[in-house]
């Protein structure tokens, strides 16, 4: 069965390009085995990650982000079983937030910034798909 999890974290330490960088080469490595797909938007201390795969290995994995000492008040947005997966050729894409136009992010929240914490999950996933459409993912690393 295929399920689909949207969450929210702080991050514990500034999100220096080196650190993104880090997290995308682990994830890419680890997702591909466990066929883990998905999307993480990051902006000056949020990160806001969409996972796709097996409910098993999607479990899993967020109980591993929830420990990682990386991320602070996680928070699950959304949780879907679902008949097809929305990123199947990803195994993680990348959109750094501070280079979407403001606009697109005023379209989903009451300021322009990234808010998950203060968003619907439906909201933050029509961004993401939102993200997709206008070609914003960069990296698929698929």
């Amino acid at each position: 069965m295929l399920v689909r999890l949207l969450y929210a974290s702080r991050a514990t330490a500034p999100l220096t390009a080196p650190v993104v960088d880090s997290i995308l080469e682990q994830s890419r490595k680890n997702n591909a085995p466990h066929g883990i797909t998905g999307m993480l938007c990051f902006s000056e201390d949020i990160f806001l990650q969409v996972i796709e795969g097996g409910r098993e290995a999607v479990c899993e994995l967020f109980n591993t982000i929830v420990r990682d000492p990386r991320h602070g008040h996680v928070r699950l947005l959304s949780y879907e079983e679902i008949t097809e997966r929305r990123f199947g050729g990803w195994t993680m894409g990348q959109v750094n937030i501070a280079k979407v136009n403001p606009s697109l992010l005023l379209k989903y929240s009451t300021k322009a910034t990234l808010d998950p914490f203060n968003n619907s999950g439906h909201a933050s996933m029509a961004l993401l798909n939102e993200l997709i459409e206008t070609a914003a993912v960069v990296n698929r690393g698929g």
